[in-house]
């Protein structure tokens, strides 16, 4: 299958450097990894971008409580984050951070295209501002306890006064509401279009887009005693790392993104001040923002205060890693908020990929070692005419309702799809009972076992993307050539006669302490 002719661009945000990775940003990654890694099945080039945002006031601060220098102090948890993308298997591109050179160039561009088009203008910013959220927040947004005002987010507010670079954001107010109109998947899940459509219809103000009282960020153009707001700094990573300002680029070939994921609180920086930024520079905006939910701890939010963050790596050293990569995104529907419990992980391990896949895959490569000499039996030249087709055309009809449930970043939807034709498959070979067939229908038999053997192939190969260290050693096992494993190779059957290694299993189950 040849490449797809328009390549292919999916992006984490850029984590900020305050603190250590937690299981949201793994949870961000994941989804981002195997999206990228269904369109590489897919056939398609595709550019896989993470990274860090190391600018801000909350980094100063978070620097000067640890004794560091803000460089320092960014280079240490950065490389956490790396290290996070290492472990969690991630597959991305490039590793983007906000202190390189190539970023401070493409930001001053940027700042001075949009200068030069007269969207930014010079004066005066009074407002309530939270530090740890980097935004202002209007008095209506507010919430006063104690006689303290906080942000919706939670986050402590103070009243601020200082000059400020504006950006003509209310300009673009009616453009953007035509544009979601226009591009009707633009935002993602539905619930959050809702609420930036309402959102916006309350009234944009013009952006304070630059600040004088704190020195760790990207300098403005031409005046340096401001640097640059953060989001506007940490926005533009996505076309640094496609290589603006250089349109010549080769990478600049993956612009617009494809699908930016974000965690739900970013939304609005992401849908509203992002295009705004774009469309007023006279680049294209993003194709789709899909904006994922939060998880609990076992029914509790999840806070330092409690002492309950849950620490992904602990998670695969415990569990395994992709036990747990299967379980992020098979919990809970992607979009909505998520509780993580230990007995639900222990449960979608042991009883779906344990007791379902593993048991299937043990079974049938048992059953072809014992009774076709453990050579592979020959393609099914006509499945029709078997008595069952079901199975058959449930495999069939595999790749065409992931990819779609993909491309709408539904991935339980994608992997309900799979585990039901997986129980399927499991029912079928008990009904069947091959290891009986071969004294009354040995034909049938070689039937049978070559009908689990291409359905496990199939679930080996869509399932690739979520599990990719396990489905290899299934597909291994499988007797699959590695330059084999495309979606576009299941069109073409196996041989038969291929000898099969002897199956271990994939799987181990999880006992959890009474």
């Amino acid at each position: 299958m040849a490449a797809m002719s328009k390549p292919y661009y999916v992006t984490t945000p850029i984590y900020y450097v305050n603190d250590k990775p937690h299981i949201g940003h793994a949870y961000t990654s994941l989804a981002t990894d195997v999206l990228a890694r269904w369109k590489r099945l897919e056939g398609q080039e595709v550019f896989f971008l993470t990274g860090t945002d190391e600018h801000g006031q909350k980094v100063e601060k978070a620097a000067q409580d640890a004794g560091m220098d803000p460089q320092s102090f960014t280079d240490r948890v950065s490389q956490s984050f790396r290290v996070l993308a290492e472990r969690m298997g991630f597959s991305n591109d490039d590793f983007i951070r906000t202190t390189e050179p190539r970023h401070k160039a493409a930001c001053q561009e940027l700042w001075r295209r949009l200068a030069d088009r007269g969207e930014i203008y010079l004066g005066a910013y009074e407002g309530w501002y939270a530090v740890r959220d980097e935004a202002f927040y209007g008095p209506d947004e507010l919430i006063e306890r104690d006689g303290v005002k906080y942000a919706p987010s939670g986050a402590p507010v103070a009243w601020v006064k200082e000059p400020s670079y504006f950006f003509r954001l209310s300009k673009w107010q009616d453009w953007l509401l035509r544009y979601y109109e226009d591009n009707r998947r633009f935002i993602a899940p539905e619930s959050r279009r809702n609420e930036v459509i309402s959102f916006i219809k309350g009234g944009l103000s013009d952006l304070s887009i630059s600040r004088t009282s704190f020195r760790w960020g990207i300098p403005v153009p031409g005046d340096e005693a401001h640097v640059m707001y953060v989001w506007l700094d940490a926005l533009t990573n996505y076309i640094t790392a496609a290589g603006y300002p250089d349109e010549s680029h080769p990478r600049w070939k993956f612009w617009p993104a494809d699908v930016h994921f974000v965690g739900k609180d970013i939304i609005r920086f992401h849908t509203i001040y992002w295009p705004a930024f774009l469309e007023a520079a006279g680049l294209a905006p993003p194709k789709r923002v899909f904006a994922h939910g939060w998880w609990t701890n076992e029914g509790q939010k999840i806070s330092k205060s409690l002492g309950n963050v849950i620490d992904p790596l602990a998670l695969i050293d415990e569990y395994g890693l992709d036990p747990v990569r299967y379980f992020l995104l098979r919990e809970v529907p992607f979009g909505n908020d998520g509780d993580f419990s230990r007995a639900a992980l222990a449960g979608r391990t042991n009883g779906e990929l344990a007791d379902a896949l593993g048991n299937l895959a043990n079974r049938t490569l048992s059953l072809i070692q014992r009774n076709c000499e453990g050579k592979l039996p020959a393609p099914i030249e006509n499945p029709h005419l078997m008595h069952d087709t079901t199975l058959h055309s449930g495999i069939s009809d595999l790749r065409e309702k992931v990819g779609k449930a993909l491309e709408d970043q539904q991935f339980h939807s994608a992997l309900e799809h799979i585990m039901f034709e997986v129980r399927y498959a499991n029912s079928y070979i008990t009904q069947m009972a091959p290891w009986a067939l071969k004294k009354t229908d040995p034909v049938l038999m070689l039937q049978v076992l070559r009908l689990l053997h291409d359905a496990l192939r199939v679930f080996g190969t869509v399932l690739w993307p979520f599990m990719p260290t396990t489905m290899d050693a299934l597909l291994d096992q499988l007797g699959v050539p590695k330059d084999q494993r495309k979606l576009a190779d299941l069109a073409t059957p196996l041989p038969g006669g291929i000898p099969l290694p002897p199956p271990s299993p994939l799987f181990r189950k999880i006992e959890l302490a009474a």
